[in-house]
């Protein structure tokens, strides 16, 4: 079953069990899907579709900072909730030691040498922890590392 698939059904269970959060958050990722097909005026590819998933998570964290900056509880846990749901559809994902463990083989493959190199190591990286790791905490790892090489 495609994701697309799993989004409309999951989302048929949940008008059915009347459950908010994640009617809502499954109703956004399936029009952002719908958008994005309309754009493009062609089908989404199941990897199209995750990096879709994973972009409606991450208006959800930046939503959440927001709200805290605001002392918005009530808006916080609402997105809090949303958040979790989307996090139910996208892969596991790494941990910080697991992307500058990746990271680290791909500044050896690439040869990179310093800070300079950054722009090689980059696309690499992050087409290789796609979907599992966020780019700000991609790039924050190997700023780190390429600083202390």
């Amino acid at each position: 079953m495609s994701l697309k698939e799993q989004l409309a059904n999951d989302l048929k269970d949940a008008i059915r069990q009347r459950d908010e959060s994640r009617k809502i958050a499954i109703r956004m990722t399936i029009a952002a899907i719908k958008n994005a097909e309309i754009e493009r005026r062609a089908a989404l590819s199941e990897a199209d579709v995750l990096t879709i998933v994973s972009k409606e998570a991450k208006q959800r964290r930046e939503s959440i900072a927001e709200f805290e900056k605001a002392d918005r509880s009530d808006l916080v846990e609402k997105e809090q909730a949303e958040l979790k749901v989307l996090q139910s559809y996208l892969p596991a994902q790494v941990s910080r030691d697991e992307i500058a463990e990746a990271a680290r083989e791909v500044i050896a493959e690439v040869g990179a040498g310093g800070p300079s190199d950054k722009g090689k190591v980059m696309p690499v990286l992050i087409g290789r922890l796609a979907g599992r790791a966020e780019g700000r905490e991609i790039n924050e790892v190997v700023t780190e590392l390429l600083a202390s090489l």
